[in-house]
């Protein structure tokens, strides 16, 4: 969205300078994000500056109480007055991604689930593809926060907190390359912020650069010791470079870290009890499944490996109840039916095995039985 003729020339101008001051205001969501406050550069004709102060000053109270409807109304009529403010269009960049957040009310489900393979994320494998798992509301509001972050730009250099911003829309619109590039900018102007070492490490891991993604999450647990996510996502950087055991060790230390912690996170059990089945240790990964599962009991993904491993054991009735319950879960996953059709085929559930083999090939948009898939 932005030019790269313009963007070159903030690059310059802020690298010939210090970064603007900007007061954040405190933090809102998730994210912790904040936007700039600054004066506002442009008045017009028939308002004063103090009356245009107030009009936008309304706007950033509304932003600050999460009344984002009523702030994305303010600051529309005050760029109606001000169409020259980069103030006034940073603010509606912000506020319209935080309508996008209040709807999904996290931005981490956006990028893929991660797992080993430099390839492939066993957390994903035949799901979905990432641009069907944005709504397209969500998208057009990215894209629509874009366009008014390149209007301010025209007049005002943006902070690092816009760039950071910048970087998620893009991420919104599964644009990995280009949330890199401006993850990577921002972080040169705001080295010490963990958070957006974090998501470089998980934009990197999408990109299959596993090597810079463990970078950005070595650096995130420097500023950030024992983040849980960040030294999981270390594993799986490890993982994706076929270096095992480190991975391992990652896992079981974001698993320690989190011991004595009544919210604990699925994902160093997941991602463990995965590697587990790639070594071809089953029957060890369910130990670990089970206890993610005790955590987040509606996580399909963890129902779906379980089933896997009691395959893999020769447990079919424990394997065909956790498949059917990743299905439940996850109805339209293809490669569900497509684990589960054998499984009921081994046990003699022929028209069972029949029907999944069907809803396979329909949600893969095959036109024949698939071949029974490698367990």
């Amino acid at each position: 969205m932005y030019s790269e003729c313009h963007l070159r020339k903030i690059q310059e101008r802020v690298a010939a300078s210090p970064i603007r001051h900007f007061l954040l205001s405190s933090i809102l969501g998730l994210l912790g994000l904040a936007f700039p406050i600054a004066a506002a550069q442009a008045r017009a004709p028939g308002q004063s500056a103090d009356q245009g102060e107030a009009l936008l000053s309304d706007a950033k109270s509304l932003f600050q109480q999460r009344r984002f409807a009523e702030a994305d109304r303010a600051v529309r009529g005050y760029l109606k007055d001000h169409p020259n403010s980069a103030d006034g269009h940073f603010l509606l960049g912000h506020i319209l991604f935080r309508e996008i957040q209040a709807q999904a009310k996290e931005l981490e489900p956006q990028f893929p689930a991660q797992t080993h393979g430099p390839m492939a994320s066993a957390r994903i494998a035949a799901s979905t593809s990432s641009e069907a798992s944005v709504p397209k509301d969500a998208q057009a509001l990215a894209k629509a926060s874009l366009a008014e972050f390149t209007a301010g730009a025209k007049f005002h250099d943006p902070s690092a907190v816009d760039l950071k911003v910048v970087a998620f829309d893009y991420v919104l619109l599964v644009d990995y390359p280009d949330a890199d590039k401006w993850l990577t900018k921002m972080l040169e102007w705001a080295p010490n912020d963990s958070e957006g070492w974090y998501y470089l490490g998980r934009t990197k891991y999408n990109e299959n650069r596993f090597a810079e993604a463990v970078s950005a999450f070595q650096q995130c647990l420097k500023l950030d010791p024992q983040n849980v996510k960040a030294e999981d996502n270390l594993g799986l950087s490890f993982a994706g470079l076929g270096r095992n055991e480190e991975a391992a060790a990652a896992y079981h230390r974001a698993i320690a870290w989190q011991e004595q912690s009544l919210a604990k996170n699925p994902g160093p059990y997941i991602d463990l009890g995965s590697l587990l089945i790639d070594q071809n240790r089953p029957q060890e990964a369910i130990t670990f499944f089970l206890r993610a599962i005790e955590i987040a009991p509606r996580e399909s993904r963890t129902h779906e490996l379980l089933g896997k491993a009691y395959t893999r054991v020769g447990d079919l009735p424990k394997a065909q109840s956790e498949l059917e319950k990743a299905i439940e879960l996850s109805p339209q996953a293809p490669n569900l039916h497509c684990m589960v059709a054998p499984v009921y085929r081994k046990q003699g559930l022929a028209e069972k095995a029949k029907t999944e083999y069907e809803r396979c090939a329909a949600l893969t948009g095959t036109h024949s039985v698939p071949e029974t898939p490698r367990q």
